[in-house]
């Protein structure tokens, strides 16, 4: 089949495609398309939580004080120290990844295999720690109370500065509670969980601790931690609060400003989700070295193909951390 191209006078070389053009195959092109346009996406998010954090910058939460669970260290503050940690388990499995990647040049089956299930055990990892985190994230751990206007206030030792749960100080009052649920036949909507404890429990317990101060949400400038009431002030906002808050939703949270935990429970969810896929796919490429399948094409393409998502699911988190744990 022959085509004509007009004849302008100019010296023109025109591409007619092919099956390699810049030296790629079409599944590797396509592979970096998605890249281009997945990084699009998760650049809007981030711009997005920016914004958000610089319109709400004197009363977002620290995330020192949000993330300081490890796993069977209950009661240990140890900040940031697990999600470090899972940095480095990620970071790892995209340098077996590389070795991968390698041994398939190499056409080195058993290499491939070994490097393949390594980074497939280090995403699951991930992936499971990213569960657990955010099982604490939404029980929560001490409680806090909700005012009117929507501020959230924590509660504290005035010796130490330390967060106190509700349970340690909370009141228990004779009290019939009942929670609206649609099937009553006289709600639209069913309520949400009731917390463990009423406003007026909180609020009696509060007055009879006087060792109990108020933590508010906002930061002060000089010292960038939470501003702590005096006792008197304390008392004057506990008077003013209108509900209990125990861990975190979409509708509100325990740590502070409701976008924050709308932003973590996206932007880190997404992700998650990117990464499961990639520990499915790489799963599903993993039978098929073990089967011989790349051994009969002649070449291990796949792997590579399938090395640059997890590489870039990599990059996503390491912006991720930085932009959302560590600034």
């Amino acid at each position: 089949m022959s085509s004509t191209v007009a004849n302008t006078g100019v010296d023109n070389q025109t591409w007619g495609g092919g099956n390699a053009p810049l030296k790629a195959s079409y599944g590797k092109m396509m592979m970096w398309f998605f890249i281009v346009s997945d990084a699009l996406t998760f650049s809007g998010f981030l711009v997005a939580y920016g914004f958000s954090r610089f319109k709400n910058i004197d009363s977002w939460p620290i995330a020192d004080e949000v993330f300081h669970h490890f796993p069977f260290l209950h009661g240990v503050n140890a900040p940031m120290y697990y999600v470090a940690l899972m940095t480095f388990i990620l970071i790892f499995s995209s340098v077996t990844m590389v070795l991968a990647v390698d041994a398939g040049h190499k056409m080195d089956k058993s290499k491939v295999a070994v490097y393949m299930f390594l980074t497939i055990i280090g995403g699951a990892v991930f992936v499971g720690s990213q569960a657990w985190e955010w099982k604490n994230f939404i029980k929560g751990e001490y409680g806090a109370v909700e005012t009117r206007g929507g501020q959230i206030l924590q509660f504290v030792s005035a010796d130490s500065g330390k967060r106190i749960a509700l349970e340690d100080f909370a009141t228990t009052q004779p009290t019939d509670r009942t929670q609206n649920t649609s099937d009553k036949g006289i709600w639209f909507v069913k309520e949400s969980s009731l917390p463990s404890f009423t406003v007026a429990e909180v609020q009696q317990g509060f007055l009879a601790n006087a060792d109990l101060r108020i933590k508010t949400e906002m930061i002060d400038a000089e010292t960038g931690h939470k501003i702590i009431l005096d006792r008197a002030a304390s008392e004057s906002k506990v008077a003013q609060a209108v509900y209990v808050v125990e861990g975190a939703n979409l509708i509100r949270n325990e740590y502070g400003n409701r976008l924050f935990a709308d932003f973590f429970f996206f932007i880190t969810g997404f992700h998650g989700f990117h990464v499961f896929s990639g520990v499915v796919i790489n799963g599903i490429i993993f039978f098929n070295v073990l089967l011989g399948t790349y051994e009969r094409r002649g070449h291990y393409e796949m792997v590579e193909k399938v090395g640059l998502y997890w590489h870039f699911v990599d990059l996503v988190w390491v912006f991720v951390f930085t932009f959302f744990y560590l600034v």
